[in-house]
């Protein structure tokens, strides 16, 4: 589906958002009482009135988000300053408070524990960050950024789909800070041609090329920000990953295909991006994340399944010096997939099913 211009979804989308999180509030207590009836008689673990009360609690976390961020374009001299220093800041506090209180309220809802793991000396530098993490299941984004803001403490800088803006409080937050949209493929047409996307502007003026975003993103990083990357380019399955493989043999490199038919739970990196990112903030540690706990949830008949979650996420992180790194383009690639090789061994030692 095509995502809608700017004005529909802050002008439209946006308070409708508000208006709905509103109505959830009268007519819950109705509801929960509905649904608690419905699960005594029905089915023993409370599923329906817990994924009521999180889809309830989602809907007032993002409304809140939606009414806040409007106080701070009005604090800002309606959007004069909205992308000074001090505005910037006060956004990434903002989030960082936002998705803890989204994470404490998945915490007692859905029994859902997130065990983070990183190496040692982690917290002790000062140095921007390239962190790239493998793409798995339901709400793993939230994990990675929830976990950069609030224990990781870096300011992120994030790479992600542009369907994601259709989330109000998504759309207006990211697109106030330092972050790149990537919009998907074009869609092939009747004649085989690429079908054209967008407004008849982008069809006269070409457009800049992702790399070339994502340099841009990574070239003026500070201190403590972090590119927060997910080289996969979408949530593993197993018709992804089958896609992936023919790619690369499509695109004549077998022995890479090779080596990518042999990953059972993780899918062959998309090198281009990260590349980009390293090649333009070079002083940039880089850290690899392998996560599990949510391998199982790929449909929503997989979350009403498995709720209440009862899970803990585990995410590991590894830094690789930069040293390390190779610069030529293909020894940097096969030092990219060893390293998926080896999040793909930690992930089948967790247990997770290929």
């Amino acid at each position: 589906m095509r995502l809608p211009p700017p004005w529909v979804r802050r002008g439209i989308l946006a308070p409708l958002v508000v208006l709905l999180a509103l109505l959830v509030v009268v007519l819950l207590p109705a509801w929960l009482t509905i649904a608690l009836i419905v699960s005594v008689f029905v089915e023993p673990r409370l599923r329906t009135p817990r994924l009521l009360l999180m889809v309830a609690v989602y809907l007032l976390w993002d409304a809140s988000a939606v009414v806040v961020l409007f106080a701070l374009w009005v604090a800002s001299g309606f959007g004069w300053r909205i992308h000074s220093p001090r505005f910037r800041q006060a956004h990434y506090r903002f989030v960082a408070r936002m998705l803890g209180v989204l994470f404490w309220n998945a915490h007692w809802i859905l029994r859902l524990e997130i065990d983070v793991r990183v190496p040692e000396g982690f917290h002790d530098d000062e140095r921007p960050r390239v962190i790239a993490s493998r793409h798995a299941g339901p709400g793993d984004s939230f994990i990675l950024i929830h976990a950069v803001l609030n224990w990781f403490d870096r300011s992120p800088r994030i790479i992600l789909k542009d369907t994601m803006q259709w989330d109000p409080a998504v759309d207006v937050v990211l697109n106030r800070l330092p972050n790149r949209f990537i919009a998907p493929p074009p869609v092939a047409g009747e004649a085989g041609r690429p079908r054209r996307r967008g407004p008849r502007r982008d069809r006269i003026r070409p457009a800049v090329p992702l790399t070339a975003r994502i340099a841009d993103l990574a070239a003026d990083m500070g201190r403590r920000d972090a590119l927060v990357i997910f080289p996969e380019g979408g949530n593993f399955t197993p018709a992804r990953r089958a896609r992936a493989i023919e790619r690369l043999r499509t695109a004549g490199l077998a022995a890479a295909a090779e080596r990518a038919a042999r990953l059972m739970n993780v899918m062959a990196p998309r090198p281009a991006g990260l590349f980009a990112a390293l090649d333009a903030a070079p002083d940039a540690d880089v850290f690899l994340v392998a996560h599990t706990g949510l391998d199982r949830i790929r449909t929503v008949g997989d979350v009403w399944r498995e709720l209440p979650t009862d899970k803990t996420i585990t995410m590991q992180v590894w830094n690789v010096p930069r040293t390390e790194i190779p610069d030529e383009h293909d020894a940097r690639s096969d030092w990219l997939m060893a390293e998926w090789e080896r999040i793909d061994r930690w992930i089948g030692s967790r247990g997770s099913p290929a």
